[in-house]
């Protein structure tokens, strides 16, 4: 129950006097114009809660989304339901809508499509250091196929993530089991496909697992895996990150979550092969995607706008 506070005795006092000895002797009495206690008159129904201050919130906004802007959101989020944030506000600008980003994602609360995420307490510590040219460091992680994706259950699944730090593309190769082999064979195939992109690896960035590292493998530390040894010969240099603590290496990590929602969620695989089919139209697809960090560009268009500064 809404508590009644003291503005509001005030004027059931000086309407209970109006009423007994007329405004004017209220007006003289209270030292309040006539018109104030007219209208807290009319309003008065015999109850203190009609004494109450009412909200003040205008009913229209000047610059609220228009009900064709909010068609238009319907009917392309409904269309995809999948799509993500930045790609939905990038078709929606192509489409003639003049919002921002922020303005969107307030409206889809409002309309159902998302929920309010409350905000994380991020981590204390140093800024990220920023890349300076393309290839100077190549994240890579490996995810863990969904078993609800896969059709055969004895089948496992993963998919391996290389993502440049500096353009944010990625490539993504299939594989049926995760170890150093799948590692090796890897590396030689996304540092193929950055260079034919003229794009040349300096370094590579990975967790601390057994397919990458045996650094805190019993028996084995300080041995090299045949994933360290395949870089060395292609002149890479390998970089660790700080044990569990995967935030740095967050980009590919965020990029996985993409990929969770965009493609493990609406997709099933009936066999390795499958996989990769579907795996290379997913990477074509998410390597043209606008992103914000990109300055609204997809990598592919970033690089391509690299490459013409650099020239």
């Amino acid at each position: 129950m809404d508590k009644i506070t003291q503005i509001m005795r005030y004027r059931q006092s000086i309407i209970r006097f109006a009423s007994k000895y007329g405004v004017t002797a209220a007006c003289n009495k209270y030292n309040r114009h006539s018109s104030y206690i007219y209208r807290w008159l009319k309003r008065y129904d015999g109850t203190i809660e009609s004494l109450r201050d009412r909200s003040r919130r205008p009913h229209h906004h000047p610059n609220a989304h228009t009900e064709e802007e909010i068609a238009l959101i319907i009917n392309t989020k409904r269309r995809k339901p999948t799509m993500g944030l930045n790609e939905l506000w990038c078709r929606l600008l192509a489409r003639g809508y003049r919002r921002c980003i922020q303005s969107l994602y307030r409206m889809l609360i409002r309309l159902g499509f998302h929920k309010e995420k409350k905000k994380q307490p991020k981590p204390a510590g140093k800024k990220y250091e920023d890349m300076s040219r393309p290839g100077e460091r190549v994240q890579v992680d490996v995810k863990v196929v969904p078993r609800k994706c896969i059709a055969d259950r004895s089948l496992r699944l993963f998919q391996y993530t290389a993502m440049d730090e500096k353009t944010r593309l990625r490539y993504l190769h299939h594989y049926d089991e995760q170890s150093t082999f799948s590692s090796a064979d890897f590396a030689r195939r996304a540092m193929a496909y950055f260079k034919k992109r003229g794009i040349v690896v300096e370094c590579i960035q990975t967790d601390n697992g057994f397919e990458f590292t045996n650094r805190f493998a019993n028996g084995n530390a300080g041995k090299p895996t045949l994933f360290e040894t395949t870089l060395k010969e292609l002149n890479i240099q390998h970089k660790l990150i700080r044990p569990y603590t995967p935030r740095h290496n967050g980009k590919v990590e965020r990029s996985h979550r993409e990929d969770q929602k965009r493609f493990y969620d609406t997709h099933s695989f009936h066999s390795l092969a499958d996989f990769g089919a579907q795996l290379a139209g997913h990477q074509s697809r998410s390597n043209n995607i606008p992103m914000r960090p990109l300055g609204w560009l997809s990598p592919n268009q970033f690089l391509k706008s690299l490459s013409l500064l650099y020239v």
